[in-house]
């Protein structure tokens, strides 16, 4: 017995002497910020298992004694930092580094209740979802219109495209999910190929901070952003549907996201739109119908360190161009222009007849980044677009169903991009860019390409940067280089090319030595070089008032139709002509933004001024007899031009429930070169919209809105006479005089019914045009042939699961 009771002590003591040998283990560590690796001071280190707990201390330095051999999980929790947890397997003492994050808005969703704006030297506007919504069944230049300085010029009613500061198309940049639109921008009746439904804000900057774009942002830059999505389980999606009175028709539009804690996600989203002839208060706009399919699918992976974004959308658009607008020759332009009435109303119809547009586009993109300790995020892009337009005049014949333009544009890049934070108070941007593109000129038209085959090489590289001066005080600059090689293949009349422009002596190398009967090919081929740079300060003062100001030098090197338009561009109705001899745009902006952001009073005050060397317009210049009749001629030139004015805006808590909004917009251009106003400038017009909100009683929202433009009384005279031929006599055709004021007021209401245990119900209706106001748009295109639309009673349903 007394043998057994010793060998047990015995084991007992070797026991014990293990253990305590075993446990003797200490776990030292350094708490660093991912990107500067300064010290995390008050960080709780927990050791999960067996409840033992630390923070470190001002060196960001932790040390837990007496840990066993063995595996411990270690949880890391800061203030600002996403919480951390790591398995470690530890046999003796050691020393780590860990690293905390303290950016988590770029992982995600971050609410802001507050209007302040966040240290960026740019003047931005932002639309949220809400107001998206808003907009679901309609287009981008029409959702962009509730912003003051925003624009747009149209085609009818369902051709929109967005203005900033008067200026648009090509000296635009639209960026979509990260990816610049190229869909044949360059005309007036050219929208957008966008459906703003897959977007989750929509950001406008009026100011020259977008170098990370373009070196050609002359007018401004319009940023469709997709949402970011927290990193957990989670599976959600609406169904918005919506009815209009006006063209009976609506739209449809779904979306579905699942997201994991694992940082994976995906989001597929479907709209289609459809709408038969819209109508003003007193007639039937005939063929004005459109149909609209459009669908995005997006997968990715979001975790701090590294992930990626895989992006495709498609839309597939077909737009009616109203009949009455369709003219064989100027004397119909002339009857147009003095009559009160279309020259042709039918009924009602959802066919979509002769003359026409069909689009459509396709966009993909993925892009993939990783982030290094210490220094920053390297992110690297592909993308690619391709964009079929089609548009399709009165014929007859064998041609009836044929095209008289068929343009197929691919585009593709390539753009890595360089972000550095390990500075405390200085953020570094660089990046590069590599893109090709390629126009074809579809044959089989039956008439001359309007634009012809080209390639275009694009490479450039651009640096910005980032300083806070202090805690009230941020710099920013840039500077941004670009190359641009265009190599087209285009015929010229012979007597065009040596008499009328002179191009034998201006480019004897773009000659052929071929002459085929009066044609003779050609291979016009320009190299352009273009330098940009942005300056901009930010200041915040007490009352949170703050004061932007920025400056930018844009270059646009001409894009193809200005320099090789040549022919009858039929869906304008205008024959019009390009010229080899265009130059670059230059352009020098100064915008400055006072604003004052809080919640019961804001205000926005921005004055701006930009002078454009070299402006680039379209200006009729006479008219021309073809086998169809006589049209009037428009022409490519350039001059020298500037652009000034200011934009306001005002918001007030009146009450509780109460609040209002107004802007004020005012815009002169000028003709520097020729002493007079410049073409297709926006008028001086203002709004006002007075909300009511009760988030008690079903979130209720009730709102009046009110807009009215100007007349624009500051327009070239670009009229002519012409022969006509049924009275004999020369007629005096008035395209420049423009249409009178006009005050359009809205109606909103909305709320929403909690009736699912987790999800709503939200019910909207709308009156636009509420007194059936009959007004013409002097930017509208097809103001020479009808009114613009009457009253319009909408009716939105939403349901979030």
């Amino acid at each position: 017995m007394q043998r057994l009771i010793f060998l047990c002590a015995f084991l007992y003591c070797i026991t014990t002497n293990t253990t305590a040998q075993d446990c003797n283990i200490t776990f030292k560590g350094r708490i660093i910020d991912f990107h500067d690796k300064t010290p995390i001071v008050g960080a709780s280190v927990v050791i999960l298992d067996i409840d033992r707990y630390t923070t470190s201390n001002f060196d960001g330095v932790f040390e837990i004694n007496n840990l066993c051999k063995g595996t411990i999980v270690l949880e890391i929790k800061h203030i600002s930092c996403d919480t951390k947890q790591i398995t470690i397997d530890i046999d003796k003492s050691i020393n780590k580094e860990i690293f905390l994050e303290h950016h988590l808005e770029e992982l995600n969703e971050v609410v802001v209740k507050t209007n302040t704006k966040t240290g960026k030297s740019s003047v931005e506007q932002s639309i949220k979802k809400t107001v998206i919504e808003e907009y679901t069944d309609k287009s981008l230049g029409d959702a962009l219109n509730t912003i003051s300085g925003v624009s747009s010029i149209s085609a009818g009613n369902s051709i929109v495209k967005p203005m900033i500061h008067g200026l648009h198309s090509s000296r635009l940049l639209i960026i979509n999910n990260n990816v610049r639109m190229y869909d044949q921008e360059w005309g007036d009746e050219h929208a957008p190929n966008i459906d703003i439904n897959s977007s989750d804000r929509i950001d406008v900057i009026k100011g020259a901070n977008t170098l990370k774009y373009g070196s050609d942002v002359i007018g401004g830059l319009i940023l469709l952003k997709p949402k970011r999505y927290a990193v957990k389980d989670s599976l959600f999606g609406s169904i918005l549907s919506s009815f209009n009175s006006n063209g009976l028709g609506g739209s449809l539009n779904s979306e579905i996201i699942n997201t994991y804690k694992s940082g994976y996600y995906a989001k597929f989203q479907m709209n289609y739109k459809q709408f038969g002839d819209f109508e003003t208060p007193n007639y039937n706009l005939t063929n004005t119908g459109l149909k609209s399919l459009n669908s995005s699918f997006r997968f990715g992976y979001n975790s701090f360190e590294k992930g990626f974004d895989a992006y495709y959308s498609y839309v597939n658009n077909e737009f009616g161009i109203l009949k009455a607008s369709h003219i064989g020759n100027v004397n119909d332009l002339d009857n147009a222009i003095d009559s009160d009435l279309p020259r042709v109303i039918g009924d009602f119809s959802y066919t979509i007849d002769f003359p026409k547009q069909a689009i459509i586009h396709h966009l993909g993109k993925i892009e993939a980044y990783k982030r290094f300790k210490g220094f920053g995020k390297l992110t690297v892009q592909y993308d690619f677009q391709i964009n079929r337009r089609k548009e399709f005049d009165l014929r007859r014949g064998d041609l009836k169903n044929t095209p008289v333009i068929d343009l197929r544009l691919f585009t593709t890049s390539l753009q890595p991009n360089l972000q550095i934070d390990y500075f405390d108070d200085l953020k570094i941007n660089t990046g590069l860019l590599v893109r090709y593109q390629q126009n074809d000129a579809v044959s089989g038209t039956g008439t001359s390409p309007l634009i012809p085959d080209f390639d275009k090489y694009d490479a450039g590289m651009y640096a910005i940067g980032n300083y806070n001066l202090n805690e009230t005080t941020e710099i920013s600059t840039g500077i941004r280089y670009d190359f641009t090689d265009i190599n087209a293949n285009k015929e010229y009349n012979v007597t065009d090319w040596q008499e009328t422009y002179n191009y034998d002596e201006l480019f004897p190398e773009f000659e052929s030595g071929i002459v085929d009967g009066t044609d003779m090919p050609t291979n016009p081929r320009f190299t352009y070089h273009n330098v940009s740079a942005s300056l901009g300060l930010s200041k915040k003062f007490d009352n949170n008032i703050q004061l932007l100001a920025n400056y930018g030098l844009a270059s646009r090197i001409p894009n193809p139709s200005e320099l090789f338009s040549e022919g009858l561009h039929h869906s304008a109705a205008r024959i019009e002509t390009g010229l080899l001899t265009i130059g670059k745009e230059i352009a020098n902006k100064f915008i400055l933004s006072l604003e004052k952001n809080s919640n019961d009073f804001g205000f926005a005050i921005s004055p701006y001024y930009n002078q454009i060397n070299g402006f680039i317009q379209l200006i009729p210049v006479g008219i021309t007899t073809t086998i169809r009749g006589a049209f009037p001629v428009w022409e490519y030139n350039q001059i020298d031009a500037q652009i000034f004015g200011v934009d306001i805006d005002v918001n007030k808590k009146i009450s509780k429930n109460l609040s209002y909004i107004a802007s004020l917009s005012l815009l002169q251009g000028d003709n520097l070169t020729d002493d007079i106003p410049l073409i297709h400038m926006p008028a001086a017009n203002f709004s006002n919209r007075l909300f009511y909100v009760n988030e008690n009683l079903n979130q209720l929202k009730i709102s009046l809105s009110h807009k009215t433009i100007l007349q624009q009384n500051r327009f070239p005279d670009y009229n002519f006479f012409t022969y006509n031929a049924t009275i004999q006599e020369d007629v005096f055709v008035d395209i420049s005089s423009t249409p009178p004021t006009y005050s359009l007021f809205g109606l909103n209401t909305s709320a929403v019914f909690k009736v699912f245990k987790k999800g709503s119900i939200k019910l909207e209706f709308n009156i636009e045009n509420m007194f059936n106001k009959s007004y013409r748009e002097h930017l509208n295109r097809l103001r020479y042939f009808s009114n613009d639309l009457g009253r319009n009673y909408n009716l939105k349903l939403k349901i979030n699961y």
